[in-house]
């Protein structure tokens, strides 16, 4: 309200330009967000953040390549019944946990194909789709790429899908929780280093090998482990994101990394030049541009302060009883974002500021909200 709510301007960065091949006659094209009045970029503004980050990276010599697996549940309600019945006793359009359960994938394809497809030919190539941990739960993998790349595809992905639900007269959803009931939907985000000559920078003869041999890996995951705390509204941005973070629910709960190991929050994986870290803790819900932004700063503090990552964890992180844990609130990841003097260093005070008010604004429309659950246990008994 103090300065008025002044205008920005949209500059079209013509590198996105793409056909939008799920509407007829159309192309999209997404923008920068510069002030009114000077060419300078607003630094609230998501893109504009990882802009920031992606060039410190290319200062020190580094680019950074990524790709995120997002997972959505496809419903039998349409998005105007789902709206009409209140989002209660919504359908999914499974009945049951169908992980590589391709009977049920050939049932959805009808919609997931179809996203698949029009990505391909919007410009954002598909690795593949695949059903998932929960009833009508798909995961569709992009192509991994820089990170710029990755996320602009990665917010065209999910906005192309919600257009094809709607015309297929399905709703789908990217909630990291959506019911208790049900596994989460993740963000898996995996981060490597390369040189301006497209040489991979983390790579070993064998899976261990750039941990004994590549400082700059350890490096990066120690700086990505250290911060991660900090980072952590970044990556479950709403308080209903916390509700996926369960022991058994293949999201991470301690704090430590492995080699292939899924109960771990930061999992290697690959051999030679597609070894690369990956971490299990974005939910689907998460904004990429600033995930990755994030993601980019931690790691590039690693390596400029040369942090060790701890000891590799071997066996069930699940189980682990000394571990540091993620933080299970919204409130508590707004507690450690607003002590971190890094992040406002990395990010700026300006971005810190803007998006705790963000997310204490989530937090304080979700306090002041009374739940059918409540009424349902309370009632009568209260």
């Amino acid at each position: 309200w103090a300065s008025g709510y002044g205008d920005f301007r949209m500059v079209p960065d013509l590198n996105t330009l793409r056909m939008a091949s799920w509407l007829d006659k159309t192309a999209i094209v997404l923008c920068d967000i510069l002030s009114e009045e000077e060419d300078v970029p607003v630094s609230v503004a998501p893109r504009n953040i990882l802009r920031k980050q992606v060039g410190i990276a290319n200062g020190m010599g580094y680019t950074a390549m990524g790709a995120s697996e997002l997972e959505l549940y496809v419903f039998s309600d349409s998005y105007e019944d789902a709206r009409r019945k209140n989002y209660h006793d919504l359908q999914p359009i499974g009945n049951y946990i169908e992980d590589y359960h391709i009977f049920q994938g050939t049932k959805e394809e009808f919609v997931i194909g179809a996203i698949r497809k029009h990505l391909d030919r919007s410009g954002i190539p598909v690795e593949f789709s695949k059903g998932e941990w929960g009833p009508g739960q798909q995961e569709i993998n992009l192509r991994y790429t820089d990170f710029l790349e990755m996320c602009d595809r990665h917010i065209l992905y999910k906005h192309l899908a919600k257009e094809i639900a709607w015309q297929n007269n399905v709703a789908l959803t990217f909630m990291a929780k959506w019911d208790e009931r049900f596994a989460g939907s993740s963000m898996h985000l995996h981060a490597s280093l390369w040189n301006a000559e497209g040489n991979a920078l983390f790579p070993g003869n064998e899976p261990f090998g750039a941990v004994k041999s590549s400082p700059l890996f350890r490096w990066f995951l120690g700086g990505w482990m250290a911060h991660i705390r900090e980072i952590f509204a970044f990556y479950a941005p709403y308080p209903s994101s916390y509700k996926r973070y369960v022991a058994g629910s293949f999201a991470p709960t301690g704090i430590a990394w492995s080699y292939d190991n899924r109960t771990a929050g930061f999992r290697v994986l690959g051999h030679g030049s597609a070894l690369r870290l990956e971490c299990r803790a974005p939910g689907a819900d998460a904004n990429p541009y600033l995930a990755f932004a994030v993601t980019l700063a931690a790691g590039l503090d690693g390596i400029q302060k040369q942090i060790e990552p701890p000891a590799m964890f071997e066996g069930d992180v699940y189980a682990a009883q000394d571990l540091p844990q993620v933080p299970y609130s919204l409130n508590e990841s707004i507690h450690e974002l607003e002590k971190s003097g890094w992040a406002r260093e990395a990010l700026g005070a300006e971005v810190v500021e803007h998006y705790l008010h963000f997310f204490k604004t989530e937090q304080r429309k979700f306090d002041e909200v009374v739940t059918s659950w409540e009424r349902s246990r309370y009632f009568e008994r209260a």
